[in-house]
């Protein structure tokens, strides 16, 4: 599967080193052998949501994902609509971890002067807000990774948080002269599917394959994995 490269860097003087991270939006326990070496290149390796896919038989590439991504670098991994959803859900995150990928569930931890966080995907409409309130007075250059991008805008959106990181729309599937055509949680003609809103608040990955079901094939719009750069100002 053809993949795009996609960099954006952002500027802090909340870091003191220059950081590489990949972000990996969207697997869907697919294939990722081809971004290894990408991923050796970085700092650390962020997926913000649906690593597993909740509608195949098995997620063998998900599993394998937690055995040798992080030989590369250090992987965080937040909860999307398909870890929630997955039939196997808790036997699937004791395995995360019980792996050296580090999970963050409504939860923050420190990486080299950023305070990463991860919240998670809800049944209902409503997340966890005591998490993103504390999140917002933490130490730091405050990244949040969050699956779903009408999360962000309902709920994360004006509050003290630096950068958010969002999947779940998968580029819109079909683009037309910019604009998409379908993304789930949105439905037709989204208005977030992918790149940079709410003045560079909120990075959005157009997904690293085509979850969508049924298979709606993807007509310019390029699955991609972005490459984040957080440099001191």
């Amino acid at each position: 599967m053809k993949r795009v490269l996609t960099e954006y860097t952002f500027r802090t003087d909340r870091v003191d080193r220059p950081l590489r991270l990949a972000v990996a939006s969207d697997i869907h326990s697919s294939a990722f052998d081809d971004v290894l070496e990408e991923f050796g290149r970085c700092d650390a390796v962020l997926v913000p949501g649906d690593l597993v896919d909740r509608h195949r038989k098995n997620n063998r590439n998900a599993l394998r994902f937690l055995e040798v991504a992080p030989d590369y670098a250090p992987v965080f991994l937040s909860i999307g609509n398909h870890e929630r959803k997955y039939k196997h859900r808790e036997e699937f995150l004791q395995r995360v971890r019980e792996s050296r990928v580090n999970l963050l569930d409504n939860e923050s931890t420190g990486f080299h002067g950023i305070r990463l966080g991860g919240l998670s995907s809800v049944r209902g409409d409503v997340p966890d807000k005591a998490f993103l309130d504390r999140f917002e007075k933490e130490e730091g250059y405050r990244l949040l990774m969050c699956h779903h991008p009408e999360m962000y805008r309902d709920y994360v959106s004006g509050r003290n948080i630096d950068l958010t990181l969002c999947g779940h729309a998968h580029g819109g599937q079909i683009q037309i002269a910019g604009h998409g055509l379908y993304a789930p949680g949105q439905g037709l003609f989204p208005k977030l599917t992918h790149g940079l809103y709410d003045s560079g608040k909120m990075l959005l990955s157009r997904g690293m394959t085509n979850g969508a079901k049924p298979r709606i094939p993807r007509i310019g719009n390029p699955c991609e994995l972005i490459i984040l750069n957080i440099t001191p100002a």
